[in-house]
């Protein structure tokens, strides 16, 4: 622990040092403090450190000044409006008793900030929890994104399921307009080529999504289904990664003629996505030779090639040499308060 005499001769060299024309945060710099430690050492060692010494605030509000804002706050004439309503009339009558926030804490220490609304009060979405993959087809995200036609306002609608470990393109379909029981179909008709049952599907909150028929499907496939919180894109990242890598690939049409247009370049595009793309997530490795485990031996040979590089000009290499490896595993929405505990742990 750092001794009181300490921090006041530190506290003198550094004032000292700024009489003299040298800036602050460099001589904290200097002694090897952050400009912080040096305000809150300053203020330390100026205030009366004995216990049940009286201590000043020279910001703190006096006793009349808190029941003001409680009085106002509580008058017919205030008693449904907000504190962000209440400064403003205040201030255009020439009356300043407080900031907003201070009158927020005051009337939160008084118990006087409540739902007042008919409507029920806004609850707190927790994040979903995480889903973690450690082979293919084990965790699945998909959506629905619109595609322009060529009349305004009217669009079709692409349904595209997306396997989150390997990053395959394990399904997808086009339609006129989104319903639940395309969607169920959809599903269905992969339980041929797919075992689904123990699969973990995670998706928004759309009608489609969540619609009776859509879940009744899901729960006798035995898929089970994961929810994104309202409007937070964020949780179901992957699948809204692969929505701007196709809309931002080349080629991309600006409208399409007719549905028959967008299947067909749709199919291109799977295609093209699963056998030839290489993701940047997976250490370039196209989504089919990771689900195939093919992305091994790619990852192999790369190190073969990097270790022969090294031995023919060693002195262009340092300590550490790059290696290819595959990511095992592949977590949706990650829990990173644990992730943060952990580290602390360590």
């Amino acid at each position: 622990m750092i001794s009181l005499e300490y921090k006041q001769e530190t506290v003198f060299l550094i004032s000292e040092a700024v009489e003299s024309g040298a800036r602050k945060s460099k001589a904290c710099e200097i002694v090897e403090i952050s400009l912080r430690t040096f305000q809150r050492w300053f203020f330390n060692c100026r205030s009366d450190q004995r216990k049940g010494s009286i201590k000043k605030i020279s910001r703190q509000l006096s006793s009349e000044e808190n029941q003001a804002i409680i009085d106002v706050s509580c008058h017919d004439r205030f008693k449904d409006l907000n504190p962000h309503e209440i400064v403003p009339i205040l201030a255009e009558e020439g009356r300043y008793i407080a900031s907003e926030s201070t009158f927020y804490r005051v009337l939160r220490k008084k118990g006087l900030l409540n739902h007042r609304s008919n409507s029920k009060p806004r609850r707190k979405k927790n994040k979903p929890s995480e889903l973690k993959a450690t082979g293919p087809n084990q965790v699945w995200s998909w959506d629905i994104t619109y595609l322009k036609s060529e009349v305004a306002g009217i669009y079709y609608y692409c349904y595209m399921i997306k396997d989150i470990w390997s990053k395959k393109i394990v399904g997808w379909e086009i339609h006129e307009n989104e319903r639940a029981d395309l969607a169920a179909d959809m599903f269905r008709s992969l339980e041929l080529k797919y075992n689904l049952k123990g699969v973990r599907l995670h998706s928004d909150n759309g009608k489609p999504m969540k619609g009776a028929t859509m879940i009744i499907t899901l729960y006798n496939l035995g898929v089970i289904p994961s929810f994104s919180r309202p409007h937070v894109s964020t949780d179901n990242a992957y699948i809204e990664s692969l929505f701007k890598t196709m809309k931002y690939t080349a080629g991309y049409p600006a409208v399409f003629r007719d549905i028959d247009h967008a299947k067909e370049w749709m199919s291109e595009f799977v295609s093209w996505y699963n056998t030839e793309h290489r993701h940047s997530s997976i250490d370039y490795i196209t989504p089919e030779d990771r689900a195939s485990g093919k992305d091994i031996e790619a990852y192999n040979k790369r190190n073969v090639t990097i270790e022969e590089a090294m031995k023919k000009n060693p002195e262009r290499w340092g300590k550490r040499v790059r290696k290819w490896k595959r990511k095992d595993i592949i977590i949706l929405n990650p829990d990173l308060k644990r992730d943060e505990n952990l580290k602390n742990v360590a």
